[in-house]
């Protein structure tokens, strides 16, 4: 039966998995720092004549640093390293692997796609699906939603999810349209959010709980689409660059997020009280709203944003792997993942 409109407008998406568990969660992070400070050096005369102040991205996104792949180093190099680290820690065997997810939103070419390389590069078996997963900032977050799902269908026994991002090519086009003498204050807050991205890569093995006790149960799932704010921050090619209308996407993204939360707590799920909400990483505005939102504790929310940057798809999942050494047998943890589009998801572990 169809949805109706109002069906459409009140309803989130809602996957509750049976058999699926986090066995493990890494990431690779790049050699290089870039500062802030890199920035302002490098469009220092903009500023000057635009009469802005230096130290915007650090002073209105909190962001002092981000990291960068070296110069002999790809996006793809992270993501196998960070793949080599989540097969090992989560003690199985490559062969047994059926399917490989990459979420990234990072890639060099449109064809293929970038899983076929990090499968060749990681010795994966033939019979391992693999495919990308595309959806902004979200797609780890859906893959594992994927995954989680063809493990309960019986379909396959592991999954392993890879993203790893490298926005440089488009920080060098941000700087060269802000270095434009025709350029604007408007051009400045729209090059804004590029300047805020980092570079990195992470990596998690998802398996069948029943064999894996040690490992933690994948819950289920809400997501939710507000497909109507898709024009509020979009990427084109590298010499294209990206433009976003941070405000915008502010408001929006966040009044997506309050709808899916309220709609799933409806539902009978049950995260007022969670150990850990591990956000999708973007600045000290987003954080802010989210905690007034939801009503999230701040302590409960861990940041990496400060001195990575907002690392794309890889984002959350680095935080995750940067936290999990910390929570201990029972802990339940909320991801919150938000993509431009708009689209959100948020997705409970028990640890």
């Amino acid at each position: 039966m169809m949805n109706s409109s109002a069906d459409k407008i009140g309803t989130n998406s809602d996957i509750r998995h049976a058999n699926a568990a986090l066995l493990s969660i890494t990431h690779e992070l790049p050699p290089e720092v870039v500062t802030s400070d890199y920035f302002d050096e490098q469009l220092a005369q903009t500023y000057k004549r635009l009469r802005m102040p230096k130290g915007l991205l650090e002073r209105l996104a909190g962001i002092s640093t981000r990291r960068g792949w070296a110069e002999d180093q790809t996006f793809e190099d992270g993501v196998v390293a960070a793949a080599e680290k989540a097969i090992e820690q989560a003690g199985i065997d490559r062969s047994q692997i059926g399917l490989l997810i990459n979420a990234s939103v990072t890639r060099d070419n449109f064809e293929p796609a970038v899983s076929v390389g990090v499968h060749d590069r990681l010795d994966l078996p033939r019979h391992a699906l693999n495919f990308d997963i595309t959806n902004a900032c979200l797609g780890f977050v859906n893959a594992m939603t994927v995954a989680s799902t063809m493990i309960d269908a019986g379909a396959i026994d592991y999954a392993l999810i890879v993203a790893g991002e490298d926005p440089s090519p488009w920080h060098r086009t941000a700087v060269r349209i802000l270095n434009n003498p025709d350029s604007t204050r408007e051009d400045v807050l729209a090059q804004f959010a590029t300047l805020t991205l980092g570079s990195g890569a992470a990596a998690a093995v998802i398996g069948r709980a029943d064999r894996h006790p040690e490992g933690h149960r994948i819950v289920g799932s809400v997501s939710r689409a507000g497909t109507e704010h898709r024009n509020l921050c979009i990427g084109g090619e590298a010499d294209q660059g990206m433009n976003t209308d941070a405000e915008g996407l502010l408001k929006h993204g966040l009044e997506l997020v309050a709808q899916a939360w309220e709609q799933a707590h409806q539902d009978g799920w049950e995260w007022n009280d969670m150990t850990s909400y591990v956000t999708h990483q973007i600045s000290n505005a987003h954080t802010n709203a989210i905690i007034e939102a939801v009503g999230i504790e701040r302590e409960r929310i861990p940041l990496t944003f400060p001195k990575w940057g907002n690392v794309a798809a890889a984002a959350l999942p680095m935080t995750l792997a940067e936290c999990a050494p910390t929570y201990t047998e029972g802990d339940r943890i909320l991801c919150m993942g938000v993509g431009s589009g708009l689209n959100t998801a948020l997705l409970e572990i028990q640890w």
